[in-house]
């Protein structure tokens, strides 16, 4: 995987993040992955956009993978979008970047949302996959959603879910876990990334912070009128249950968002590692397009 890419770790405010980057021409591309995968998941895309000239960074986000994060705090703010986002704005910029292209998918689209919406001065455009903004999921919640999405809530119980997965999560994780889809040496990256403790704590963090402080980070949003301002691409898994359990993604992200268009993928979830070439051709003519004038508008 990732040929003729370079894997550095690299040191923020209170994380370590490990970082795979190839240089290219123009804004690079920053690949945020969701839960459990690692940056390991956007091997084929990767490679598609490096091919095609683009300079590309997939780290693993805070506790993910072989990131290391710090301990968990109280109130779950260690592993809050904004501290994950704040680490892969240090990366951005260690890397010698002061504008990024931002993906995101699953738990790494909402890494993706805070960054955007914190500093609009260093986010060209953003996509966003298989993505509501949570408070919008929790907005809707209704016992679909709950019997759909039971692990928000069984993720965010204190000290069980450790419990449990860590009695075995080869059996907990492997059946959502295909090595010929994903790819072997994918496969065997997630697969040692969810056998070590601190990494399912950290991804567990992860969750609560999202049902408590990212939770009020996007109510204070609300309050504010904070819109994303940059060009909007979301896009989402036709095979996948959000459109069911919400309808149209895009009339929701036009409440969050002044320039948002978007379509869906025909695959499952795991789409960069599904549909590769679909994706990547989505990125890249979004990333090629010519940006309009900023709507005006302000109203969510």
């Amino acid at each position: 995987m990732f040929d003729g890419f370079t894997c550095v770790e690299i040191d923020t405010t209170d994380a370590r993040i490990f970082v795979r980057h190839r240089r290219g021409a123009g804004t690079p591309v920053m690949l945020l992955h969701g839960h459990p995968r690692t940056s390991a998941t956007w091997h084929r895309v990767a490679a598609l956009l490096a091919d095609a000239g683009h300079a590309v960074i997939c780290p693993d986000l805070r506790g993910y993978g072989r990131s290391r994060g710090p301990a968990p705090s109280q109130d779950h703010s260690a592993h809050s979008k904004r501290a994950m986002a704040g680490d892969m704005l240090q990366v951005a910029h260690r890397l010698g970047y002061q504008k990024i292209r931002l993906v995101g998918h699953d738990r790494g689209s909402y890494v993706a949302l805070r960054l955007a919406l914190d500093h609009p001065d260093v986010v060209e455009r953003v996509v966003l996959i298989d993505s509501l903004p949570i408070s919008e999921h929790l907005r809707r919640a209704d016992a679909e959603f709950a019997t759909a999405w039971w692990h928000w809530f069984f993720f965010a119980q204190p000290e069980i879910p450790e419990r449990v997965i860590m009695a075995d999560p080869s059996a907990w994780y492997a059946p959502k876990a295909d090595p010929v889809s994903m790819g072997e040496e994918n496969h065997a990256e997630l697969m040692r990334a969810v056998r070590t403790p601190s990494v399912v704590r950290a991804m567990l963090e992860d969750y609560r912070a999202g049902l408590t402080v990212d939770r009020a980070h996007e109510h204070d949003d609300v309050a504010r009128g904070r819109l994303l301002t940059m060009p909007v691409l979301i896009l989402w898994s036709l095979r996948d249950d959000l459109v069911r359990l919400h309808g149209d993604p895009l009339a929701v992200w036009n409440r969050w968002a002044a320039d948002v268009s978007g379509f869906g993928i025909d695959c499952g979830h795991h789409i960069a590692e599904e549909a590769p070439q679909e994706l990547a051709a989505a990125l890249m003519g979004f990333f090629a397009a010519q940006s309009r004038p900023a709507p005006t508008r302000t109203e969510r």
